[in-house]
């Protein structure tokens, strides 16, 4: 039987002052944006082989508000992959303790449904570890990924595998990761896996727990089977080009041995890091980068039949207002109006 894919796109847009104490001034300057790489956009049939999905695809971006969503298709003059999520709703992941989220806290919400403190990971807010749905998928016989732009300790990510007070516990989420089981993993942080104070290799224990393990994005994209940590510098796009997408599909091509299904989490980390940069372009680019990757993950799950797809977001970050802009040229005038976060959130569902 083919029923319609029920697939969900979260947004979650966070609108208030930042979390951040050191605050520079904001005089509201106005940006513009040209862009110059433009991507074709499909449209997927959305059907489902059966009724109940096989395979699920998270996909978060960090720092990503409806601004963001607007302003990308515009500089796509339009379209965005994003186009084909038809269910839209709200949800709501904010901090326990705070009025404006982190993203560890934004992120322990989607991974675990637990709202937290702020900076906390994988635990609630009495600081009690809860289990994410990775781990679930884990006890359920699922293949699991994580793939990131960003170090795989930063806050989201850590959030599925390890549970620790504070977010910058960085050491002791990288031990998480090695004793974790996570089949692939791929993104920075290799710093905290061999350049540690306590003098443990964790690379060297990665490879003995039968990890291919793997610093360049050639190995990387090599592997076909088995388990893998990859591991990748952290630049914008305009240096690392295309790696989300490759090592999105890298994950999916190895996942897709398991014959129970996988749970795979792709995070576009630096929609985030524009926005804390008040930078129009880095940002937008990052917000192209990440919906090319969404059309990989949904012309994958048109092809297996059996792939749930959900897009997120943690927060938005920067308070971006857009002044103007050109659907025909891809233009985009805007401006911030804080260096941190901004708190609300939108959900979609069907």
């Amino acid at each position: 039987m083919k029923t319609r894919i029920t697939t969900l796109f979260f947004l979650l847009i966070f609108i208030s002052g930042s979390i951040y104490s050191q605050q520079k001034s904001f005089e509201g300057t106005e940006s513009k944006y040209q862009n110059s790489n433009f991507h074709d956009v499909k449209t997927f049939s959305h059907k489902f082989k059966s009724k109940r999905p096989k395979n699920v695809i998270l996909l978060i971006g960090d720092g990503m508000g409806v601004t963001q969503i607007y302003a990308g298709a515009t500089a796509n003059k339009g379209k965005l992959f994003l186009d084909n999520f038809k269910h839209v709703g709200f949800s709501r992941t904010q901090s326990a303790n705070r009025y404006v989220t982190d993203s560890a806290a934004g992120g322990n919400a989607i991974a675990t449904g637990h709202k937290t403190n702020n900076y906390m990971i994988g635990k609630d807010a009495q600081g009690n570890p809860v289990p994410s749905i990775l781990k679930i998928a884990q006890q359920n016989g699922l293949a699991t990924g994580i793939v990131v732009t960003t170090s795989m300790l930063d806050a989201t990510p850590a959030n599925f595998v390890a549970h620790v007070d504070h977010r910058d516990m960085m050491p002791e989420i990288a031990s998480q990761f090695v004793s974790s089981d996570v089949d692939v993993f791929i993104g920075g942080g290799i710093e905290h896996f061999n350049d540690r104070e306590d003098n443990r290799n964790l690379l060297e224990e990665l490879a003995q727990k039968g990890y291919q393990v793997y610093d360049n994005i050639e190995s990387i994209k090599s592997v076909k089977e088995g388990k893998l940590a990859g591991f990748l510098k952290e630049n914008k796009v305009d240096v690392r080009g295309n790696q989300l997408e490759e090592t999105t599909e890298v994950a999916l091509d190895i996942l897709n041995n398991s014959k129970k299904g996988f749970f795979l989490m792709v995070e576009g980390s630096e929609i985030d890091g524009g926005g804390h940069e008040n930078d129009m372009k880095f940002m937008i680019d990052e917000m192209l980068d990440f919906d090319r990757t969404v059309g990989k993950a949904l012309e994958f799950a048109e092809k297996d039949g059996r792939t749930l797809v959900i897009v997120t977001a943690d927060h938005e970050t920067g308070g971006v207002t857009l002044t103007g802009g050109n659907m025909e040229t891809g233009e985009v005038t805007g401006r911030f109006t804080t260096g941190g976060h901004r708190f609300f959130l939108l959900h979609n569902h069907s």
